[in-house]
């Protein structure tokens, strides 16, 4: 590497004379980045992160091109009238399906609003699925048992207990009323009413959407409901407006966490800047003259470290929309990051040139000087740290390679900029005399490095020692978050108005579902027998709460129909039972005009929103299979285990069918995590120590160096345990992240002590120690805007991420120095008396 440095400086040379063309084309690579930047969004499918090719993808991808989302931008209207709700909505209904976008198609292409139930009335259990049937035959069952029981003379109950509540005649009535339904969608209390309408565009592009509400919002206020009833109230909902919401939240978030932290770093480097200038000219009295000065180069050195860091930034973001164009939420946060990480590369650069152009060196000699020392050092650590980072390329799960390939492309470009583009800035800033870096009589000396050592190296080093062996203990005790709802913002001006909608449609015990398509209709049947034989053998840890299919409800073969209707007489028998027959009840009378079908039904006279959920895009019936989890599928371990059960499914003759969903997307994901998470932080690991060695060209300096990352991170694992910090989804990406990172101040206090020699360590701490403190602060203030963010997922991320680089920091300051006072004599005494004199740093 030193070989190559000095190789390269006439290339040093050539960015002080053609300065101002360096900047230029600076510039220009600049202005590209931006304009493709602008392009980039950011995508929350967890579809996306893992590979294409698996099942459970390929499955969803299918689920979405034969059966579609079909999200619906749902309308409450609410008020103490139901005439004046219905009214409002029939009024609304034409003109939002005349509503036209820039292009000829309209927004909608159809409404779910009032339903004819007289049909459905009449023949409801004809559409009952057979598991149905047999719940309701056992049920008449166990009433005429209990009439006949209750008719006997001589029959007397025994058991003298409070009667438990008959959850059988319960679940059979929401059967009815989901097969039956109302004939408008209506809340209890009568005072909502919603309409749903389908949209005909894409629900991806967050624009296009925008578009929709806007323009149905500015419909809904031309009506002016006030005019229908004083009380009324209309709100907008549905899941399209929650995906809008939430990229447009995020992306703002994003922006905000990036602004903030952005300005967070240069204050903190101005400042570190401003005071090293300060006591540089006036040692340790009071100068006002000379703190004026100072505080008038604010905007000079905010500049100079800022604009090149933003350039790599654009030219890193622009790269990335070239090549993934989208961003997903882990790829999100890196501005911020690389802005921190970027910046220690423009201290050390600058710190050492103001020290040499404080000698009296000339400004291209002094770039010269800094490229080929301290470049060297800045090199070396950025090579490390992105080739650590791209490691993670390999994964499949794309939120590791992504990541890895942001992060560390925009360290090479971070590094590129300080080296380049910074002393061409310096350089005209110099010229221009904004900078006042020369040598000057009113510098004061500073007193000659310090030869004393570390004090109480046996104490921190015995109490390092005695944390590090409490993080083994405490090590299997880190937990893994699999709480996906924890993990989640609540947005809350969305679920203000999807808690309208609930008033009406309350459908959260049938959410995530999953679905298998199939080619033709046929192939239903032997699904649900495979599917059902495993329902019925998990016993102990079942995860399936319904099966549905077209065909269960609704026969289409002539066999299925004579069974069906073979089913209805068996129950009329029933109903006429003379233990029953004399039951008037409502119930009982509304099973008995429901069972009352004794031909076959044709599919034209099906209601629309019956064949509606078993219709395909293209306007097929029956092709898929609806299987309903038994429990919600936030938590990653049901969803796992609902996908083991109903991910892969072969039927007898040995064909196999994949189920589509999101939930077995994300179940996919989690097990390639933590498949792949720890083989990424082993090989981060492998890469990070095998480039200590290349650098080193010794084995026990690059054990040294390493250290401090080892320590480090056991020393984040117990801080985890200690604050409660559980690894999970987002922040997964931390640990080699910090391995790749962390590395980098054990690394350089280690390069300046060999340069020092015996007894420097004092004085290597407070040169070399100041600047990698002031390194890792920045890298911490760029993750710590995380912690300002709104997501909890996020959130973690960045608090990993500090207590990570903060404990490699620590350990470097504190262990390694006491370490090396300790074994110096050792390094010393084994031929390595000379390092030289020269400062690298």
């Amino acid at each position: 590497m030193e070989r190559i440095f000095e190789a390269l400086r006439p290339f040093s040379r050539f960015t002080v004379r053609q300065a101002g063309w360096v900047l230029v084309v600076a510039f220009a690579l600049s202005v590209v980045g931006v304009s493709l930047l602008r392009n980039l969004t950011v995508d929350t499918d967890l579809s996306k992160l893992i590979p294409p090719e698996y099942n459970s993808v390929q499955a969803l991808e299918k689920l979405r091109a034969t059966v579609g989302g079909e999200e619906t931008v749902d309308v409450a209207v609410v008020s103490p009238s139901f005439e004046a709700n219905k009214r409002f909505i029939e009024d609304l209904i034409p003109k939002a399906l005349a509503l036209h976008g820039t292009e000829s198609e309209p927004y909608f292409s159809r409404v779910d609003y009032r339903r004819d139930t007289e049909f459905m009335k009449d023949n409801a259990l004809y559409f009952a699925t057979s598991d149905e049937l047999d719940e309701l035959e056992l049920y008449l069952e166990d009433q005429i048992e209990a009439a006949r029981l209750e008719a006997n003379p001589f029959f007397f109950d025994l058991e003298d207990e409070e009667e438990e509540p008959d959850t059988t005649a319960e679940s059979l009535q929401q059967v009815y009323n989901d097969i039956v339904g109302k004939d408008y969608p209506v809340s209890e209390d009568s005072t909502a009413l919603v309409v749903r309408l389908y949209p005909t565009g894409s629900l991806t592009d967050v624009g296009w959407i925008e578009s929709i509400y806007a323009e149905l919002d500015g419909l809904v206020e031309t009506m002016d409901p006030a005019t229908y009833h004083s009380e009324m109230e209309v709100v907008s909902a549905g899941r399209p407006l929650r995906r809008m919401i939430e990229i447009r939240t995020i992306s703002d978030d994003v922006l905000g966490s990036f602004l903030a932290g952005v300005l967070t770093v240069l204050f903190v480097v101005v400042s570190y800047f401003l005071y090293k200038g300060y006591r540089a000219r006036s040692g340790r009295t009071f100068s006002m003259k000379v703190l004026l000065g100072q505080l008038a180069r604010i905007p000079v050195l905010a500049l100079l470290i800022g604009l090149p860091l933003l350039m790599s930034l654009s030219w890193t973001f622009g790269i990335a929309y070239l090549r993934f164009e989208t961003l997903n939420l882990m790829t999100s946060t890196l501005g911020l990051v690389l802005f921190g990480l970027g910046i220690d590369f423009g201290i050390h650069f600058f710190a050492r040139y103001t020290e040499e152009r404080g000698t009296g060196k000339s400004i291209i000699e002094a770039v010269e000087t800094t490229f080929a020392s301290t470049g060297q050092a800045i090199a070396i650590g950025a090579f490390t740290t992105a080739a650590a980072l791209y490691v993670l390329v390999i994964a499949d799960f794309r939120g590791f390679s992504e990541f890895g390939f942001i992060a560390g492309t925009g360290i090479l470009f971070a590094l590129i900029a300080m080296l380049v583009v910074m002393p061409a800035l310096i350089t005209v800033f110099e010229k221009l005399r904004l900078l006042n870096l020369d040598a000057a009589d009113d510098r004061k000396e500073e007193p000659a490095p310090s030869r004393r050592v570390f004090p109480g190296s046996g104490a921190v080093i015995i109490g390092s020692l005695v944390a590090v062996v409490a993080a083994l203990v405490m090590l299997p005790r880190v937990e893994f978050e699999y709480d996906f709802g924890s993990l989640e913002p609540a947005y809350d001006s969305y679920n203000e108005r999807r808690d309208y909608i609930r008033r009406v449609f309350d459908n959260r015990n049938q959410r995530n579902p999953a679905y298998i398509v199939v080619d033709h209709p046929d192939e239903v049947e032997p699904i649900l027998a495979s599917l059902r034989m495993k329902v019925d053998q998990d016993t102990l840890s079942p995860t399936v709460r319904d099966i549905e299919s077209m065909q269960d409800r609704f026969p289409t073969k002539p066999d299925d129909q004579e069974a069906k209707l073979g089913r209805l007489e068996l129950i009329r028998e029933l109903l006429d039972d003379p233990f029953l027959s004399e039951d008037e009840s409502e119930d009982m009378n509304r099973l008995r005009r429901s069972a009352q079908t004794e031909s076959p039904i044709r599919i034209e006279e099906v209601p629309d929103y019956l064949k509606t959920q078993f219709t395909s895009k293209s306007g097929e019936i029956g092709n898929f299979i609806i299987i309903y989890p038994l429990a919600g599928l936030s938590d990653g371990r049901k969803s796992i285990a609902f996908s083991e059960d109903i991910g892969r499914v072969e039927t007898a003759d040995g064909s196999v069918y994949h189920s589509g969903s999101s939930s077995l997307v994300a179940a996919d994901m989690l097990k390639l995590m933590q498949q792949e998470a720890p083989w990424m932080v082993l090989a981060t690991f492998i890469i990070v120590f095998l480039l200590m060695m290349l650098n080193f060209q010794s084995v026990k300096w690059a054990l040294l160096a390493t250290v401090p990352l080892v320590v480090g991170i056991l020393w984040m694992m117990l801080l985890m345990e200690i604050f409660g910090i559980k690894l999970n989804f987002y922040n997964l990406i931390v640990l080699p992240a910090v391995l790749g990172i962390g590395n980098d101040a054990g690394v350089h206090i280690v390069h300046r002590f060999r340069e020092e020699g015996f007894g420097s360590i004092m004085s290597v701490l407070r040169s070399t120690g100041e600047h990698v403190t002031m390194g890792s602060l920045t890298t911490m203030i760029g993750f710590a805007g995380l912690l300002l963010s709104f997501h909890p997922g996020l959130n973690t991320i960045g608090q990993l991420a500090v207590a990570g680089i903060g404990a490699t920091l620590v350990s470097a300051l504190l262990f390694l120095p006491a370490l090396l006072q300790r074994l110096q004599s050792r390094l010393i005494g084994a031929g390595e008396q000379t390092f030289g004199a020269s400062r690298e740093e």
